[in-house]
């Protein structure tokens, strides 16, 4: 069984659909005792990296995250999901991540040409680096869904994909049993739901 974190913000339900059509059981869930029961662990994200943060920690939620995380349970973080993997994100203010990986988030603006728009939005190819177990359903250059105004840096050693917008912004990361993605892989028709279904058979 995969656990859907909901702790207020993400794309959920779309989230839990996509999971369906690739025949996987996934449960959107609060519940600690569910998530400690899961084999796969999603968290989702849209939004404000502070506000989402500070609605994690609400939940109560954050040392079961880490404990399930920490015990190599294949653990994938989507969009904002991705980014509060990192120790800081810096959307209004500074605020602290779960510090999975090693990084910061920061604005596109000021690090991408003036001429392009924020947000990041629409489709973009991967440059993959398919020693990552994630890809192994993909290709490089294949397309994916983005929609985003800040990006992870300071990460390279943990960087499994980039899109060009630009610069090389960081698509996706993997760290042990730890990934996130940039984009939205439930919008991102049939290559978005090959990565889905890479993650869910991590460690199978």
């Amino acid at each position: 069984m995969l656990a859907i974190i909901d702790y207020g913000v993400g794309n959920l339900f779309s989230l839990q659909c996509s999971l369906k059509k690739i025949g996987v059981e996934a449960v959107v869930t609060k519940d600690a005792d569910i998530i400690k029961n899961a084999d796969k662990i999603i968290l989702p994200g849209v939004g404000a990296f502070g506000d989402a943060a500070e609605k994690l920690r609400a939940t109560g939620l954050v040392d079961v995250i880490k404990e399930q995380a920490q015990s190599g349970k294949p653990f994938l973080g989507i969009c904002l999901g991705m980014q509060l993997l990192f120790d800081k994100g810096y959307e209004y203010g500074e605020h602290n991540g779960l510090g999975f990986i090693k990084g910061n988030v920061i604005p596109l603006e000021g690090k991408i040409p003036a001429e392009l728009n924020i947000p990041h939005m629409g489709w973009n190819a991967l440059s993959l680096d398919k020693n990552c177990p994630l890809f192994k359903y993909i290709e490089d250059g294949d397309c994916v869904y983005f929609v985003h105004s800040y990006f992870a840096t300071d990460c390279d050693e943990s960087v499994v994909a980039t899109a060009e917008y630009g610069i090389p912004v960081t698509a996706a990361v993997g760290k042990g049993n730890i990934f996130g993605c940039q984009f939205h892989p439930e919008k991102s028709g049939e290559t978005g739901l090959k990565i889905l279904k890479a993650f869910c058979e991590i460690g199978d």
